[in-house]
C-alpha cells in the first residue's frame, strides 16, 4: 500500500520519474544515478522495494546548474561545494574557477608559442648548414623570434622581443641589484620577504598564521643552490625545465613550512621571482605580487595578478578605479598554500612560468602589493627612473609606500641588466 502511494505521488506530479527528470534537467539518467552515488544530486525519494528514483521538480534548477558547470569542465568535487552555497557565494566560486582556467590556459598558450618559436629557430639554423635542403627563403637567425601581440606579457604593448628564445646573447650580461623589505606603518610583524642576488631576484608576500615562514620558504627553494644555477648559461629548453622544477619545489616548501599551523589552508604566500642564467631570465609568478620592466623610459607590468578583482577587470565588470576600493581586492585566486581542503575559494599551487628576453639597460622592479596597491604606476615609474642605483631605488620605493600611509608590509627588488664588464662600475641613469 505504501509503495502504491509513492507511485501515485510520482504520477500525480508531486514527484517525477528519473526519466522525466533527465529530460527536464538535460542530464542523462546515467549521470543522475552517478551524481546520486556521489551525494551530489540526491533524488527526493527512492522506492525501498524496487529502487526507483523520484525527483521533486523543484530540483530542476539545481540539476541544470550541475549540468552547466560540468559543461565548462568543472570537477565534480568542486561542483559539490558550489551547489551547497547561496547564489552570491556560488557566483564568486564560479568566477574564481574560470579565472584560474583562463590563467592556466594563458600559461599553456605561452608554452605553445615558445615551442613554435624555438622549433622554428632550430629549423632556420638547420637551413643555413651547407648542404641542408631546408627552405631557401628562410634566412632568419636563431635569435630572430620577435613578439606576437604581447605574448608572454600582461597585455598589449609589453616588450618581448629578440633574444629570449634563441641562442645566448652575443654580449655577456650581468645583474646589478638590491632588495629591501619593511614592516610598514600599521602592521606589527613583517611577513614579506625579498632576495636579490646575481642569479635570483624574488619577492614573496606571506599571509595567515604561517605567512612569514611561507614567504621565506618559497624564496629559499628558488635560490641558486637549490636549482643548480652556476656560471654556465642554460639553454632555453633547459631553463624552462628548471623553472617547472623550482616552481614545484617552492610549492612543496610552502606546504612543509605551514604544515604545523592550526589552519594550514589559511597560510601561504605569493611569489614573483626571476632566475638569471647569464643570458636569459626565467619568470616564476603566482599571486598578486608584481614584476615591472623599465625600458626606453616606459614602465611595463610583465605579470598578471591572480586575484578576484583582476579577473573582474579582465571581464569588464569592474574598472581599475573601482578595483582600488573593492572589498574583495585582497582575495587571491592562486597562491602557494598548505593542503587546500576547506578554502572558500580554491587556489592553485602551481605558479606560472615563462622566459623573458633581456637587453643591456633594462631595469626590473619586483614588489609586493604593499607597494603596488598604494603607489600608482606613474609614481613608480618616476622613482625607478630617477634612482641612479638599485639601492637608491628600493629605498625611495619603500619611502613612497610610507608616504601613502604604509598600510601593509612592503617588499621590493630592483635589478639592472648591465654589460658584464661594467658590473663593478657605478652607473647613472
Amino acid at each position: 500500500m505504501e509503495r502504491e502511494g509513492r507511485a501515485v505521488g510520482a504520477a500525480s506530479g508531486e514527484l517525477v520519474t528519473i526519466g522525466e527528470f533527465a529530460r527536464l534537467s538535460r542530464l542523462s539518467a546515467k549521470a543522475l544515478r552517478r551524481y546520486d552515488e556521489l551525494g551530489l544530486l540526491r533524488p527526493a525519494l527512492v522506492d525501498p522495494v524496487n529502487g526507483y528514483r523520484y525527483y521533486d521538480p523543484a530540483q530542476v534548477e539545481g540539476a541544470r546548474l550541475v549540468a552547466w558547470l560540468r559543461r565548462i569542465g568543472m570537477p565534480l568535487s568542486r561542483i559539490g561545494r558550489i551547489v551547497a552555497l547561496d547564489a552570491g557565494a556560488a557566483a564568486v566560486e564560479i568566477r574564481a574557477y574560470w579565472a584560474r582556467v583562463e590563467a592556466e590556459t594563458a600559461a599553456r598558450r605561452d608554452l605553445a608559442m615558445y615551442l613554435v618559436d624555438h622549433l622554428s629557430a632550430e629549423g632556420r639554423a638547420m637551413s643555413r648548414i651547407p648542404g641542408n635542403t631546408g627552405s631557401a627563403g628562410d634566412t632568419g637567425s636563431a635569435g630572430d623570434t620577435g613578439s606576437r601581440g604581447g605574448r608572454g606579457s600582461s597585455g598589449p604593448g609589453v616588450p618581448d622581443g629578440p633574444g629570449v628564445l634563441g641562442g645566448p646573447v652575443a654580449v655577456p650580461l650581468a645583474i646589478r641589484c638590491a632588495a629591501l623589505t619593511d614592516t610598514g606603518a600599521v602592521r606589527t610583524t613583517n611577513q614579506d620577504a625579498a632576495f636579490a642576488g646575481p642569479r635570483l631576484l624574488a619577492v614573496a608576500d606571506g599571509f595567515g598564521e604561517g605567512g612569514a615562514e611561507a614567504s621565506a620558504a618559497a624564496i629559499e627553494a628558488l635560490k641558486p643552490t637549490a636549482w643548480g644555477g652556476g656560471d654556465g648559461a642554460l639553454s632555453a629548453a633547459d631553463l624552462l625545465n628548471v623553472l617547472e622544477d623550482t616552481a614545484d619545489s617552492a610549492s612543496r616548501a610552502v606546504r612543509d613550512a605551514v604544515a604545523s599551523c592550526a589552519d594550514p589552508d589559511g597560510s601561504g604566500t605569493t611569489l614573483t621571482a626571476m632566475l638569471w642564467t647569464g643570458s636569459r631570465l626565467g619568470l616564476v609568478h603566482i599571486g598578486d605580487s608584481r614584476a615591472y620592466l623599465l625600458r626606453g623610459g616606459e614602465l611595463f607590468r610583465i605579470t598578471h595578478d591572480h586575484s578576484l578583482v583582476q579577473s573582474m577587470i579582465d571581464d569588464g565588470s569592474l574598472s581599475r578605479e573601482e578595483a582600488a576600493s573593492h572589498p574583495g581586492r585582497a582575495l587571491l585566486l592562486k597562491a602557494l598554500v598548505g593542503e587546500a581542503r576547506s578554502v572558500p575559494v580554491a587556489v592553485a599551487c602551481r605558479p606560472d612560468v615563462r622566459l623573458r628576453e633581456v637587453l643591456a639597460g633594462d631595469r626590473y622592479l619586483l614588489c609586493s602589493d604593499g607597494l603596488s596597491a598604494v603607489v600608482d604606476e606613474a609614481e613608480l615609474r618616476a622613482a625607478v627612473i630617477a634612482a641612479e642605483l638599485p639601492e637608491d631605488a628600493v629605498r625611495r620605493l619603500v619611502g613612497l609606500a610610507h608616504e601613502a600611509g604604509g598600510p601593509d608590509n612592503v617588499a621590493c627588488v630592483v635589478a639592472d641588466v648591465v654589460v658584464a664588464a661594467e658590473e663593478q662600475q657605478p652607473r647613472g641613469r
